[in-house]
């Protein structure tokens, strides 16, 4: 996108009329919210921000009732912890296949395949109850077990969301992408409780049978994803010409770290660019300085997704359903509250993370959500552990935003999508270790440790990365940085040359 293609608040003179102070605060309001940026952003930016809606409306149905549906078919605790376990593992051979060769293959034709392999597993799991037929649709399709993203679709969208936005607003969109998945999953659940409610209601249903209706609508939705690609544009596709970085005989811009105290490997960087110039293939390659920087993202997001897998969206639906023998409607609702909370609060990291920075900003809204989380189980009032879990959600989002903007910047272009698909599958590989403790503990009823080391896990998380990123510099400022050195460097050598003329002229005289 060219820059003169951003607008800003300036460009609407009949919001910000100095006559007129409400106006003036809300249109001050509203470029604090990111409400000009999304407005103004692409169609592509737009579609892609629509399909992680319904995907996740998707994903919000499969995260209240799977635990239940499989509890309904007889199928004993700990086999269910190893069901979700596999379908994760199973995610894990999924995302990383894709994302891979998502840049080579294209990105439009990689999310039309996941939304078939959405759709797929909704078929299955609508119309049988074998475990074994269950758990190979899982593991080789796409089923959320905790309402969060899997598949490859994350990391494409995000990457590409990356190179259809300037830097400058790139948090203002990446928090609208991330507000609109997690409205999706507030309503998903919403419906998925009251009808379900509704379905048992009528003569003759059992449980079991309005759980396969809900994954009929799945399905469904699986349907509609694979349509969106198809109106995306070409610009989604990486351009491999522009996205090459840019050598120069001092310093590379695109090979640039954004981490201060991690300053690229220059030399190597630049022989990397030289490496991969002109060769465009379906397989990316990583700079050195990108490598080092992977390494420690994949590290903190395995502590903090293995801590995600013990205790999952599916298993505190299945610990309130037996615990306080809370009804669907209920659930749903519950689940609606805390989604919408955390919607919203999304919202609120933008303004927060341009004043204290992207690391501070994940830190410091993310630490209050773990402990939340610890506190849970820790009561036997039904009313006491519901507050806990809205007092998480009020935060337990407000780092996604900062986070998704600071992982494509952290990286070249060219690299981006196949970075954050394996920091996915980082992700989810550690994720899917969690769900076979749970269902072993839950078989126990020893389900309130899983709340306490989730919540312990959590917070080391977030030490563990203020700690390693608390350097963490914008890229235009290293940029500028490196320009004023380059310019140095050239002014000083080109002086050298010239004295050193003078003193064999004058040597020669």
């Amino acid at each position: 996108m060219a820059k003169d293609d951003v607008h800003h608040v300036s460009d609407f003179p009949a919001l910000v009329t100095t006559g007129s102070r409400p106006l003036t605060i809300l249109s001050h309001l509203s470029a604090e919210l990111g409400l000009f940026s999304i407005y103004n952003s692409p169609r592509d930016t737009k579609l892609l921000c629509l399909q992680r809606f319904v995907r996740l409306f998707a994903f919000g149905l499969s995260t209240l009732i799977l635990v239940l549906y499989l509890a309904s078919l007889g199928i004993s605790d700990t086999h269910i912890g190893i069901f979700m376990t596999l379908t994760l593992l199973g995610d894990v051979v999924i995302s990383f296949g894709m994302t891979i060769f998502a840049d080579g293959l294209g990105r439009r034709n990689t999310l039309m395949l996941g939304a078939a392999l959405i759709c797929a597993s909704g078929t299955v799991f609508a119309l049988t109850g074998n475990y074994w037929v269950l758990a190979a649709a899982s593991i080789l399709g796409i089923i959320s077990p905790n309402g969060n993203e899997i598949g490859p679709f994350r990391a494409i969208e995000e990457s590409t969301l990356a190179h259809l936005t300037p830097q400058d607003i790139r948090s203002d969109i990446f928090a609208w992408y991330t507000l609109l998945g997690k409205a999706g999953t507030a309503m998903g659940t919403m419906f998925c409780g009251w009808m379900v409610q509704k379905l048992q209601r009528l003569d003759g249903w059992t449980s079991t049978d309005a759980y396969r209706v809900i994954f009929t609508v799945y399905a469904v939705l699986g349907l509609v994803n694979f349509m969106i690609p198809l109106i995306l544009s070409s610009s989604c596709e990486l351009d491999f010409a522009k996205a090459r970085p840019k050598t120069s005989r001092y310093h590379s811009t695109e090979t640039t770290s954004l981490l201060s105290d991690f300053q690229p490997h220059k030399v190597q960087d630049l022989k990397h660019a030289a490496t991969v110039k002109g060769r465009e293939s379906i397989i990316p390659s990583l700079s050195p300085s990108s490598r080092s920087t992977l390494i420690r993202l994949c590290l903190l997001f395995a502590l903090e997704s293995f801590a995600s897998g013990i205790i999952s969206g599916s298993w505190i639906a299945y610990f309130f359903t037996t615990k306080f023998a809370l009804h669907s409607g209920a659930l749903g609702t519950l689940f609606f509250t805390t989604n919408i909370i955390s919607s919203a609060s999304i919202l609120l990291a933008a303004p927060v993370a341009k004043r204290i920075g992207v690391i501070k900003t994940m830190v410091f809204t993310h630490l209050p959500s773990a402990v939340f989380l610890a506190l849970v189980p820790l009561t036997n009032s039904v009313g006491l552990s519901m507050m806990f879990l809205v007092l998480r959600s009020c935060t337990m989002s407000m780092d996604q935003a900062p986070r998704e903007a600071f992982l494509t910047a952290v990286v070249l272009p060219t690299e981006r999508t196949a970075i954050m698909g394996v920091l996915n599958v980082v992700k989810t590989l550690s994720q899917s270790a969690g769900p076979s403790v749970t269902g072993a503990l839950a078989e126990k009823d020893l389900l309130w440790v899983c709340f306490v080391a989730a919540g312990t896990l959590k917070v080391s998380y977030d030490l563990g990365l203020l700690n390693m990123f608390v350097g963490f510099q914008a890229r235009e400022e290293q940029e500028r940085e490196q320009g004023l050195d380059e310019n140095d460097v050239k002014h000083s050598t080109r002086r050298e040359r010239i004295m050193s003329s003078e003193v064999d002229i004058g040597d020669r005289v």
